[in-house]
Formats: C-alpha cells, sequence, structure tokens
C-alpha cells in the first residue's frame, strides 16, 4: 500500500503535492507551530552558538522529556507541565555552570542522563497508561492536538518579541559581557533571559522534532548562515529564513516519503550546510 502511495506521489506535481498536504488539518498545525518554532530556535541559536552555549538545547530537551513524561503518568497535559520544569532547568543550570566546580558539558551531561532516566523509570512504573516514546524521542507531527497550538503560539509570540524587544542588550552580551557590564547593562538578567527564552523553544519544538533531535534547530541555521554571513544581523535575518524553508521541505519529504517528520527536518538542514560550506569555499578561494 505505502509502495502504491509512493508511485502515484512520483506522477504528482510539486503543487499538488503542497495542495494535498495542506488538506489535512495534523499538518497544517505542524506546520504553523514547527515554523514558529523554527524561527524563534534560529535567532536564539545564533547567539547560543557564539557564546558556546549551544548544547544547552540538548540538556533542557531531556529534562523535557522527563516533565513529559511525569506530567503523562499523572494524566497531567504534558506541555503545561514541562514548560515551568524546564525554565527552572534553564535557570539553575545557568547558575551551576557559572558559580560551581561542575562546569559546562559536564552539567549538561549530568542533567541529560537523570532526565532521561526519571523519564523512562516513570514511564516503566506508571501500570495503566500507554505513553508513546518514540514520539516524545523522535518527534511526530501526529502528536500535536489543538489545544497544544494555542499554546505554542502563545510561547512562540512571547519569544520573538522579548528577543526583538531586547536585541541590542543580546547583541552586546553576545560579543564581550566586560562591555556590557561596563555600559550598564545587566548581563545576568539578559543570560537567564536567553537561558528560559530557549528552554519555552525547546519544549514546544520537541512535539515535532523529538527530544533527540530539537537541538538541530538551534545549531544547524546558525551553523549554516556563518558559512556566508559575516554581519551579526544577517546571519540571524538569513537563519530565520533558511530554518523556516528547511523545517518546510522537511516536513514535505516525510509526506512524499513516509519518513519521521524530525530526522527529515535535520537531514533538509544538513543538505543546506553542505550547500552554504561549498559556497563559502567558493568564494574564499574567488577572493
Amino acid at each position: 500500500m505505502r509502495n502504491m502511495r509512493r508511485k502515484g506521489r512520483n506522477k504528482m506535481s510539486l503543487l499538488s503535492i503542497i495542495k494535498e498536504m495542506f488538506s489535512y488539518s495534523f499538518i497544517m498545525r505542524g506546520m504553523i507551530v514547527g515554523g514558529l518554532v523554527a524561527l524563534c530556535a534560529s535567532m536564539l541559536g545564533v547567539t547560543l552558538v557564539l557564546k558556546r552555549y549551544s548544547m544547552i538545547g540538548d540538556g533542557l530537551s531531556h529534562v523535557g522529556f522527563g516533565a513529559m513524561a511525569v506530567g503523562l503518568a499523572f494524566n497531567a497535559a504534558p506541555l503545561k507541565v514541562a514548560i515551568p520544569v524546564v525554565v527552572i532547568a534553564a535557570f539553575f543550570l545557568l547558575r551551576i555552570s557559572e558559580n560551581s566546580k561542575i562546569k559546562g558539558d559536564a552539567a549538561i551531561g549530568l542533567i541529560s542522563s537523570s532526565s532521561i532516566a526519571i523519564g523512562i523509570t516513570v514511564n516503566a512504573l506508571s501500570k495503566g497508561t500507554n505513553i508513546d516514546l518514540n514520539s516524545y524521542m523522535f518527534g511526530s507531527v501526529l502528536a500535536i492536538g489543538k489545544d497544544d497550538v494555542a499554546v505554542c503560539l502563545a510561547m512562540s509570540i512571547l519569544v520573538l518579541v522579548l528577543f526583538l524587544f531586547c536585541y541590542h542588550r543580546i547583541f552586546a552580551i553576545t560579543f564581550d559581557e566586560t562591555f556590557a557590564r561596563a555600559t550598564g547593562v545587566k548581563v545576568g538578567v539578559y543570560k537567564t533571559l536567553l537561558s528560559v527564552l530557549t528552554a519555552i523553544v525547546i519544549v514546544i519544538g520537541m512535539r515535532i522534532m523529538g527530544t533527540l533531535l530539537i537541538s538541530s534547530l538551534i545549531i544547524f541555521p546558525a551553523l549554516t548562515s556563518m558559512r556566508v554571513c559575516r554581519k551579526f544581523k544577517s546571519v540571524i535575518l538569513n537563519s530565520a529564513v533558511l530554518s523556516v524553508v528547511c523545517l518546510i521541505a522537511g516536513l514535505t519529504i516525510s509526506y512524499v516519503g513516509a519518513t519521521p517528520a524530525g530526522a527529515s527536518v535535520v537531514l533538509a538542514n544538513l543538505a543546506a550546510l553542505i550547500v552554504y560550506s561549498c559556497i563559502g569555499m567558493i568564494r574564499n578561494r574567488i577572493r
């Protein structure tokens, strides 16, 4: 049956495929939520990559997995449980990394492994509940409900507004914290804000990308744009556009080829990285 569907789609034009995709409400929800998440993640990702905080997304996604597992075990809405838990984890992860003997990658490793262990253990002990771990580990467009869309829209708009409002201060702490502090910028406050915004994006993006792949939305667009762009603003703008394009391309590939949505989006980003890297190499040789 799947082979017949693929043969039929091979004969369809790209426009027909897109029209067919948008006739399904779950794909519409995936595009809306995924597009907003990709946009937010790419903008935050530029600062996180430049400050070498990019792996914080991986750690927080594992915290989100554990929180969602606990929420589902107690028949609570997973997003409403996971968002505050991951925000608190982001705050403490930043403080632990700065003020204790456990630094950066070690703190992320501890939190990641502990959270995954909690999630799997809670799932094993939750008798009578049917938690689909695969959809949370690897992502699923089908996992996004109507209630999730409303929460995701509100959270994504909040992230975008706060990022744009604090853009100049975020720019300052990205490149020179000492200078920013000397000019009166409250560096600690804005670093905490950056972590909190990242936490929100991670949680709302886990439904599509999954725990294991959500950090790619933070890392790939930023690194890809840096192959060609040189200015901070141009990197952010290019990352924003590229992330949304790759998400749409990935979901389209997933629909046509019956492949996992999260993995397809990552592969689309990988293809973009290869193309941009080649363009950057050619440009450097010409110069």
